[in-house]
């Protein structure tokens, strides 16, 4: 006898479940030093472009075949077409390569708050922790002076991946909807409050606004395309199974055209206010030097906040509330990958919940092991010149996902056809941006996916990019 399916209880439930997947270390961790790094507002302005067009398109596409099939990713692309299938056995291998160093970056954020609370925000705010030239954050990663420095990330990712396996396994109603409804609201108004004091205190805060919202075209070059693209599907979680799974637990009286642009709304809105809070408070710090703005990359979060906590009143407490509510962002996040992964084990290995989830917790610990340790102990030790944790950012992100979304937009454009996805949106009314739907599953995506794929690979291989420059301008 087969076993009902879990479900979110109506819209509201999914849209917040999804958005709370969407919303995370993607937006807040992610987006600023992307923008940092290429450019500011002409990365913000070809992110905002293309989560409008494809973003849509692939939302919309992904969660009607979750909702029209009811399965898991694997199992989904089967029904439809057998052909296909590999399609979701590709977005399969996403979450599984992602949620280890996800975790790791949850439990640097778990360490932070921690910090706060007992005491260390001054040392996390100086720029020259110990009396050298490394930060808090710097040292904290990648010191190797005792065994301690060695295991406490670990011990942090442990952690955070067992707290995640603990939402997951409390169900789709009890664990999701449950933790996404407590923290989207409270995440909002204090990335404001905080968004509001850097603008109002901090000199020169201004003027990094406009380094991030004006567009200089002149910055403009395939690779700002390819990043923007890249944290698209991680921002969004697209082309990894997250919103087919969704899909399937998402009730057919459930607006998709709706939940779609209410969760692109939360997406968007909180990278550019994530941008707009960090952004101009690292160029105030910096007196407006753009290189080492873009040069702070992944600890750019980390480094930067700390500093603008302890210029506040009770900034300590700020910090800890700040990093705690980031903290449920990252674990909304990391539960919906697991749940993606242990959706397929339930469905292919027949296994239940319990032990499908505590299967994906022994292959995330092994995995993440290698990224925590890849910038300390080995550190020496790297793969295609990238360290453990860029490496599976990089191979997932711009080598997997984008497969995944062009094999998704040829299968719905030209195999499955538009129309069959069209009528199961069309189950709650007109599809008001069907035109816009078909044109970029058809046409814009296949195009954009690969120059994306083109691009990624010959980077990897160090060849010049300059001949898609010439196309795309």
């Amino acid at each position: 006898m087969e076993t009902k399916r879990s479900s979110f209880s109506g819209r509201i439930g999914f849209v917040l479940a999804a958005a709370g997947s969407a919303v995370g270390l993607g937006n807040i961790w992610r987006f600023p030093y992307l923008a940092a790094q290429y450019g500011g507002g002409i990365f913000l302005l070809v992110y905002i472009l293309l989560s409008v067009t494809f973003g849509f398109s692939l939302m919309v596409a992904e969660i009607a075949i979750g909702r029209k099939t009811q399965k898991s990713p694997i199992d989904a692309f089967r029904a439809l077409d057998k052909r296909f299938s590999f399609v979701g056995w590709l977005a399969t291998i996403v979450p599984i390569i992602i949620l280890p160093y996800y975790s790791v970056i949850g439990g640097w954020v778990t360490k932070y708050f921690v910090g706060f609370i007992t005491g260390s925000a001054g040392d996390m705010a100086n720029p020259n922790f110990g009396g050298t030239d490394v930060s808090y954050f710097g040292d904290y990663i990648s010191s190797t002076e005792s065994f301690f420095d060695l295991a406490e990330p670990m011990l942090w990712f442990f952690l955070f991946i067992g707290l995640t396996a603990v939402v997951v396994l409390l169900g789709v109603n009890k664990g999701v909807e449950k933790v996404s409804k407590f923290m989207m609201p409270a995440l909002v108004v204090l990335i404001v409050f905080i968004v509001i004091y850097v603008l109002c205190t901090m000199d020169g805060a201004l003027d990094g606004v406009v380094y991030y919202i004006k567009p200089d075209f002149s910055k403009f070059s395939v690779k700002t395309v390819v990043a923007a693209m890249g944290q698209l599907f991680y921002s969004m979680s697209l082309a990894m199974g997250i919103m087919i799974t969704f899909g399937s637990y998402t009730k057919k009286d459930v607006s998709i055209e709706k939940s779609t642009k209410q969760i692109e709304l939360f997406d968007t809105g909180i990278a550019f206010l994530a941008g707009l809070m960090i952004i101009p408070a690292v160029y105030a710090f910096s007196n407006g030097d753009e290189a080492a703005l873009a040069s702070k990359g992944p600890g750019l979060m980390f480094e930067a906040l700390p500093r603008v906590f302890e210029s506040m009143p009770l900034g300590w407490l700020i910090g800890a509330i700040f990093f705690i509510m980031v903290f449920f962002a990252a674990l909304t996040s990391a539960r919906s990958l697991m749940e993606t992964i242990v959706a397929v084990f339930m469905d292919k290995l027949k296994l239940g919940r319990k032990t499908s989830c505590f299967l994906v917790l022994g292959i995330s610990l092994v995995l993440g092991a290698c990224s925590s340790l890849g910038y300390s102990a080995w550190g020496m030790v790297k793969i295609l010149g990238l360290q453990f944790l860029d490496f599976f950012d990089f191979i997932s992100n711009s080598f997997i996902m984008p497969i995944v979304a062009l094999c998704t937009a040829i299968f719905v454009g030209f195999f499955l056809k538009p129309k069959t996805l069209v009528e199961e949106v069309e189950l709650n009314g007109k599809f008001k941006f069907r035109v816009l739907f078909e044109t970029v599953i058809k046409f814009v995506a296949p195009v954009c996916l690969v120059i994306i794929l083109v691009s990624s690979v010959a980077g990897a291989l160090g060849i010049n990019l300059g001949f898609l420059n010439f196309l795309i301008v």
